[in-house]
């Protein structure tokens, strides 16, 4: 007999476990064909664990830099690639005024900040006049400026401009073909060592709670500044604790060094995790807000339970071959703060409005060009600064081509995690690049042992890579589709809506 309340025409939800992999099944196929790359490849598991966590630190900041355009409703910023091109443009002078291990860095980023904003009010413009097919011209941009740049630095550079260095233009014109970045940016992040990072990490967070203690005073008047006071002192006093231990030998072997050891990583991660989840708590509970012990309990256990795993033998060689650039490691997190702060902000929040409905946006008086042009020009800088680090990391890049494949790696990679052209998150990007390029680094020795040739190998990346944005984009469209026919919804938007979107464009 059927309930009343319920139409016959509506079907039953999936339920349980079968719903949650539907809803992940991109993320399910790509775990199934890694763990059948890697039960083919004759390979050790450190050796894959230590190539994914390096390529994790390399090319996360890269990811994160899709996030906001995609809220934005401007899709897959393809167009990152004119970010990565201010970097390495930055890099030129770098080398060539032969700056130096963190303080040339910093110069990079200084140097290239300014570019990318204007390469990304350019592609903002260029965005606002293909709404609808911003992918399309985001595509077709990053080829354009990637030849507009390989005609700049294979000619240009000396042949048109002046540029009086032997060392990089070899023929008298054009830069040649790579550069070694040892003796100038390489490593300059990854070998910061823990305790310094820490540092730097206390400094940045009371730095952070002053401007916001003062922006909220000068915003909202009367507010509550004892969580911000205490914050303050607690990294005030850390800071000082660093400064007064940081030379026991004890700690110098722990945390001196330019890498962590993944092992240490997760003791000294579940130390704070505990102290964490205890500490808030008790704060919650002695303000009188409702706590849930069991989940506390739960938690702590679960932190404990992790690092009591690597002293099973297995584990702990894994943990032991894996070494994390700390520095770097703690700008990703920095990064997915940063992406966190500025969606909870009003101009975040125009931002969601733009991307679920430009007519609603218009409604609601906010610059709906404006704000997709503050949005790719973030987007831009974020890639900036991920190719520095990205190249940093590498030593090494070729002039010609190292641009070429940034938007199509980033974009697969977030595809991968299960994000989509209307919403992606920071959850997203981190599982899409452990995924993708676990696959990047087990497919081509998987693909090795099968064939026997060593040279597949690139054809595989490409192929995933291209196949990754396929299928998804195709998911993706198939699931709109469904979703507009289940709902009766037409595919046009009513004329109403039309005029309002007619008056945003």
């Amino acid at each position: 007999m059927t309930d009343k309340n319920t139409s016959p025409l509506v079907k039953p939800a999936k339920s349980g476990l079968l719903s949650v992999l539907f809803d992940n099944k991109v993320i399910v196929l790509f775990i199934i064909l890694c763990t059948a790359c890697t039960l083919i490849a004759d390979t050790s598991v450190s050796y894959i664990a230590a190539e994914v966590f390096t390529r994790f630190g390399r090319n996360t900041c890269l990811v994160l830099a899709l996030i906001v355009p995609c809220l934005a409703g401007l899709g897959m910023n393809f167009g990152i690639v004119v970010g990565a091109i201010a970097a390495q443009i930055a890099i030129f002078w770098i080398v060539h005024w032969g700056f130096t291990g963190i303080e040339g860095f910093l110069l990079c980023v200084l140097m290239c900040t300014p570019l990318a904003i204007f390469f990304g009010w350019l592609l903002g413009k260029l965005y606002n006049n293909t709404k609808g097919a911003e992918m399309v011209a985001g595509l077709v941009l990053a080829f354009f400026a990637d030849g507009v740049y390989r005609l700049f630095v294979l000619y240009i550079i000396g042949g048109v401009i002046p540029y009086d260095d032997p060392n990089l233009l070899p023929r008298g014109f054009g830069l040649r073909n790579a550069f070694d970045l040892t003796g100038n940016i390489k490593y300059a992040l990854d070998d910061v060592s823990f305790l310094v990072t820490l540092r730097l990490l206390f400094i940045v967070t009371i730095l952070g709670e002053l401007i916001n203690l003062i922006y909220q005073k000068k915003t909202k008047g009367k507010f509550d500044q004892r969580a911000s006071l205490v914050k303050i002192i607690g990294a005030a006093v850390l800071l000082a604790v660093s400064f007064l231990i940081g030379n026991l030998p004890i700690v110098q072997s722990v945390v001196g060094g330019t890498r962590l050891r993944l092992t240490d990583a997760l003791c000294i991660g579940a130390v704070v995790a505990v102290i964490y989840l205890v500490a808030k708590l008790l704060i919650d509970r002695r303000a009188g807000r409702e706590v849930n012990v069991k989940k506390t309990v739960l938690l702590c256990a679960l932190c404990v339970a992790v690092y009591a795993a690597t002293y099973i033998n297995a584990i702990y060689q894994i943990t032991q071959a894996v070494q994390l650039p700390a520095l770097t490691y703690a700008i990703i997190v920095l990064f997915c703060m940063f992406n966190n702060w500025i969606l909870g902000t009003k101009l975040g929040q125009e931002m969601r409005t733009v991307g679920q409905s430009r007519a609603v946006a218009v409604s609601a008086g906010v610059n709906v060009d404006k704000t997709r042009i503050i949005a790719t020009c973030i987007s831009t800088v974020l890639a900036a600064w991920g190719q520095l680090i990205f190249l940093q990391n590498l030593g090494t890049f070729n002039t010609v081509q190292q641009q070429s494949n940034v938007g199509l790696y980033a974009v697969a990679a977030i595809l991968v995690g299960g994000a989509n052209v209307q919403k992606a998150t920071n959850k997203q990007a981190v599982i899409g690049v452990i995924l993708f390029h676990t696959l990047f680094v087990v497919a081509p020795l998987a693909a090795t042992e099968i064939v026997g040739d060593s040279a597949i190998s690139e054809y595989i990346r490409m192929f995933i890579s291209y196949g990754v944005i396929t299928v998804s984009l195709a998911m993706h469209a198939w699931k709109s589709v469904k979703s507009r026919h289940s709902s009766g919804k037409p595919g046009k938007s009513d004329p109403e809506v039309a005029v309002i979107e007619a008056e945003a464009n």
